[in-house]
Protein backbone atom coordinates (compact mmCIF):
# COMPACT_ATOMS: atom_id res chain seq x y z
CA UNK A 1 0.00 0.00 0.00
CA UNK A 2 1.48 3.32 -1.01
CA UNK A 3 -0.05 5.61 1.60
CA UNK A 4 1.43 7.01 4.82
CA UNK A 5 -0.84 9.27 6.90
CA UNK A 6 0.61 12.33 8.61
CA UNK A 7 0.64 13.11 12.34
CA UNK A 8 -2.51 11.84 14.11
CA UNK A 9 -4.28 10.55 11.02
CA UNK A 10 -5.24 6.93 10.42
CA UNK A 11 -6.09 5.03 7.21
CA UNK A 12 -9.03 2.64 7.63
CA UNK A 13 -10.59 0.09 5.26
CA UNK A 14 -14.32 -0.35 5.87
CA UNK A 15 -15.45 -3.88 6.66
CA UNK A 16 -18.07 -5.46 4.43
CA UNK A 17 -21.66 -4.57 5.28
CA UNK A 18 -24.06 -7.20 6.56
CA UNK A 19 -26.32 -8.29 3.68
CA UNK A 20 -28.85 -10.20 5.79
CA UNK A 21 -30.54 -9.51 9.10
CA UNK A 22 -30.55 -11.92 12.04
CA UNK A 23 -33.99 -13.13 10.93
CA UNK A 24 -32.72 -13.90 7.41
CA UNK A 25 -34.09 -10.91 5.50
CA UNK A 26 -31.78 -9.91 2.63
CA UNK A 27 -30.90 -6.21 2.53
CA UNK A 28 -30.42 -4.81 -1.00
CA UNK A 29 -27.30 -2.73 -1.69
CA UNK A 30 -29.36 0.42 -2.26
CA UNK A 31 -30.89 0.20 1.24
CA UNK A 32 -27.78 -0.89 3.12
CA UNK A 33 -25.94 1.64 5.26
CA UNK A 34 -22.20 1.96 5.05
CA UNK A 35 -20.59 0.02 7.88
CA UNK A 36 -19.12 1.98 10.77
CA UNK A 37 -16.47 -0.67 11.45
CA UNK A 38 -13.12 -0.98 9.77
CA UNK A 39 -9.60 -2.30 9.90
CA UNK A 40 -6.70 0.08 10.43
CA UNK A 41 -4.29 -0.11 7.49
CA UNK A 42 -1.74 2.59 8.41
CA UNK A 43 -1.17 5.17 11.14
CA UNK A 44 0.76 8.42 11.31
CA UNK A 45 3.77 9.06 13.52
CA UNK A 46 1.76 10.73 16.28
CA UNK A 47 0.24 13.98 17.43
CA UNK A 48 2.51 17.00 17.89
CA UNK A 49 2.52 18.28 21.47
CA UNK A 50 3.11 21.87 22.57
CA UNK A 51 6.73 21.08 23.46
CA UNK A 52 7.41 19.87 19.90
CA UNK A 53 7.55 16.14 20.70
CA UNK A 54 5.29 13.52 19.13
CA UNK A 55 2.90 11.39 21.18
CA UNK A 56 2.45 7.97 19.59
CA UNK A 57 -1.07 6.93 18.63
CA UNK A 58 -3.05 4.38 20.65
CA UNK A 59 -4.24 2.77 17.41
CA UNK A 60 -2.01 0.39 15.44
CA UNK A 61 -2.29 -1.31 12.04
CA UNK A 62 -4.50 -4.39 12.18
CA UNK A 63 -6.84 -2.99 14.87
CA UNK A 64 -10.57 -3.32 14.23
CA UNK A 65 -12.25 -0.03 15.08
CA UNK A 66 -15.63 1.70 15.31
CA UNK A 67 -16.04 5.20 13.90
CA UNK A 68 -18.82 7.69 13.30
CA UNK A 69 -21.05 7.46 10.25
CA UNK A 70 -19.67 10.63 8.66
CA UNK A 71 -16.08 10.38 9.93
CA UNK A 72 -13.07 10.76 7.70
CA UNK A 73 -12.46 11.51 4.05
CA UNK A 74 -12.94 8.84 1.42
CA UNK A 75 -9.98 8.25 -0.89
CA UNK A 76 -9.23 5.66 -3.56
CA UNK A 77 -5.73 4.16 -3.52
CA UNK A 78 -4.65 1.25 -5.72
CA UNK A 79 -8.31 0.54 -6.55
CA UNK A 80 -9.35 0.30 -2.88
CA UNK A 81 -11.75 2.69 -1.21
CA UNK A 82 -10.23 3.83 2.08
CA UNK A 83 -10.99 6.38 4.78
CA UNK A 84 -8.45 8.85 6.17
CA UNK A 85 -9.49 10.17 9.59
CA UNK A 86 -8.02 11.64 12.73
CA UNK A 87 -7.41 9.36 15.70
CA UNK A 88 -10.02 11.36 17.63
CA UNK A 89 -12.70 10.30 15.09
CA UNK A 90 -12.28 6.68 16.19
CA UNK A 91 -14.82 5.81 18.86
CA UNK A 92 -13.52 2.42 20.05
CA UNK A 93 -11.25 -0.53 19.33
CA UNK A 94 -12.97 -3.90 19.09
CA UNK A 95 -11.01 -6.52 21.00
CA UNK A 96 -10.32 -9.82 19.26
CA UNK A 97 -12.02 -11.93 21.96
CA UNK A 98 -15.33 -10.16 21.27
CA UNK A 99 -15.01 -10.82 17.52
CA UNK A 100 -14.34 -14.54 18.05
CA UNK A 101 -17.33 -14.90 20.43
CA UNK A 102 -19.70 -13.33 17.90
CA UNK A 103 -18.44 -15.61 15.12
CA UNK A 104 -19.08 -18.77 17.16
Amino acid sequence: MGIKPLYDRVVVRRLEAETTTDSGIIIPDSAAEKPSQGEVIAVGDGIALDNGKLRALAIKPGDRVLFGKYSGSEVKVDGQELLVMKESDILAVIEHSQIEEKAA
